[in-house]
């Protein structure tokens, strides 16, 4: 039997520059596996478990890094990784979504909000957390599930932020004012 909604959150932070860390091997793979390989093999295991039916829906939580169209000189460059598995994880959500559309299965890619977390903190990121809007992961759950909640297959294989642009510093920069919530990301 089908199980409705799987939510797939997974993620790893380290920061990278070209000048004084730089990029380092082992982390760059870390991130790529954690953020954007595993999720496929996590849905290929339930697709042949047969776990996912007609009405099911997995959401890969993504992020408003993962955008190449709202990364904005204002941000700067640097943390290649995080942004590029994220943008990663996209494209293989979007692909698992043309795969899994005709068995009613929807795939939907969320930036889930900017997270007062351990993650973001261990990376320097508690600095903008006030300014930023970032939220707890209990706000950001509640979001989630009222998302989750009304999700159909018009939607799948898009990358949508549920809470709006409100967290997401580019976002007026780079796609303009009154922008609505939930809000579309651009790839």
């Amino acid at each position: 039997m089908a199980d409705p909604s799987q939510i797939i959150s997974a993620g790893h932070f380290t920061t990278e520059d070209l000048d004084k860390k730089g990029p380092n091997w082992d982390e760059e793979v870390r991130m790529y596996t954690t953020s954007s390989i595993a999720p496929v093999f996590i849905v290929h295991a339930l697709h042949t478990a047969r776990l996912l039916g007609a009405g099911s829906k997995v959401v890969l939580v993504s992020s408003e890094a993962g955008s190449i169209s709202l990364r904005h000189e204002k941000e700067g460059g640097g943390n290649y990784a995080h942004h590029a598995s994220k943008a990663a994880l996209n494209m293989a959500g979007k692909l698992l979504s043309l795969d899994l559309k005709d068995q009613g299965v929807i795939v939907s890619i969320v930036h889930p909000g900017f997270m007062r977390t351990e993650m973001t903190k261990g990376v320097g990121f508690d600095q903008y957390w006030d300014d930023g809007g970032a939220v707890t992961p209990d706000e950001a759950a509640a979001s989630l599930v009222a998302w989750i909640d009304g999700l159909d297959l018009a939607k799948t294989g898009q990358y949508w932020a549920p809470r709006g642009p409100r967290d997401i510093g580019t976002a007026e920069p780079v796609l303009g004012q009154n922008l609505p919530t939930p809000l579309r990301l651009p790839w």
